[in-house]
């Protein structure tokens, strides 16, 4: 399932990326890679704020649907 879709305080591994090989290398650039847990920990309608590696990101909801969870 798509990142975006997450629920908040949902702990989830991340498996796969989708999208261009440029977003996908900009992802990993800020810390989601496979394999790694990610933490949902606020969110809106336009982003959300992230949890990935001790670090705080925040994502809009576009770049957060090309990251895959597992369910």
């Amino acid at each position: 399932m798509p990142l975006a879709l997450a629920a908040l305080g949902d702990r989830r591994v991340i498996t796969d990326f989708k999208g261009r090989d440029d977003m996908k290398r900009h992802l990993q650039d800020l810390g989601f890679t496979k394999g790694e847990y990610v933490e949902v920990l606020g969110e809106n309608p336009s982003g959300m704020i992230l949890l990935v590696k001790g670090v705080r990101i925040a994502l809009n909801r576009g770049l957060a649907s090309k990251i895959i969870v597992n369910d």
